[in-house]
């Protein structure tokens, strides 16, 4: 269910972008106002980004194979990375290069329909609001979902920046625009930077939550014949799904086949918070005291 919910999202804000970048160069042929273009490199790299993040989320549900027996989830994470990558290479960089001399130029730059600007900024920012509320009403998130959810926020906050710069530009302050561009990119930059330590400790083989790590072990505890729990370790294999390896301890009296069948109850207990995931389950003799 969540990764329907996650593949319409990614859809739909693919939609949006399509528009919004359409708004934003027209409103730069006819402005001027770099910090108008800054805003149309970033919807630019936003379309290929969510291109890019659609395609993994739908990688991401094939089943496990000979190849990838834990399955393809991690598709989302690496896809994120990759986002990130982009982020800070293509977009934060450009803009940085476009803006930064013009902070430091003499020649006054020429901007005509600066109400045209404001108003194409303005709707842009309520036109990517809608994906925004979207992404933030659904319950769970991949880690595509999650990658696209923090660039629309990135969206919202440059705009509102060049939104900014543009009114203070029209107000006699031409350097606002460079400012505000660079603003723009200082956005980009820091959220990329968080976006890529994020899903990087994940393909490292990040654990779930702590909590997590509590409500498997108390489960398999739960379980009758289990006198104890050890060696307990766990990894994040995709969104919200959890490879577990657990040793529990039973009665030395115990047949093969009754320790077995309590391996087998185990398991089945903590499938339900695994998520698509697999327990490993490992009897051992109870340990002498």
């Amino acid at each position: 269910m969540q990764s329907h919910e996650d593949i319409h999202s990614l859809r739909a804000t693919l939609v949006v972008y399509l528009v919004i970048l359409a708004l934003k160069l027209a409103a730069y042929f006819a402005t001027g106002v770099v910090a108008v273009l800054a805003e149309a490199l970033h919807t630019l790299s936003d379309i290929f980004i969510s291109a890019f993040l659609l395609v993994a989320a739908v990688y991401s549900r094939r089943a496990a194979d000979r190849v990838h027996m834990f399955g393809y989830g991690r598709a989302q994470n690496v896809a994120a990375l990759v986002a990130a990558t982009l982020f800070i290479s293509f977009t934060s960089f450009e803009l940085y290069r476009e803006a930064v001399p013009r902070l430091f130029s003499h020649a006054s730059a020429e901007y005509q329909n600066l109400p045209l600007a404001i108003g194409v900024l303005a709707v842009s920012m309520v036109v990517a609001a809608g994906p925004l509320v979207a992404l933030l009403r659904q319950k769970a998130r991949g880690a595509a979902a999650r990658a696209q959810l923090l660039e629309l926020v990135n969206d919202e906050l440059g705009l509102l920046a060049a939104l900014v710069g543009t009114v203070f530009v029209m107000l006699g302050l031409p350097i606002a625009d460079p400012i505000a561009a660079i603003a723009v990119a200082t956005i980009i930059a820091f959220n990329a930077v968080k976006l890529f330590r994020e899903n990087g400790s994940l393909l490292l083989g990040q654990a779930p939550p702590p909590g997590t790590m509590v409500r498997i072990e108390t489960a398999a505890l739960a379980v009758p014949g289990v006198l104890d729990v050890h060696g307990l370790r766990a990894e994040l294999i995709g969104p919200d799904v959890v490879h577990a390896d657990v040793h529990i301890e039973v009665a030395p009296s115990l047949s093969m086949a009754e320790a077995h069948a309590i391996a087998v109850a185990v398991d089945r207990v903590l499938e339900p918070l695994l998520g698509d995931g697999i327990a490993e389950v490992h009897v051992d003799p109870q340990r002498s005291v």
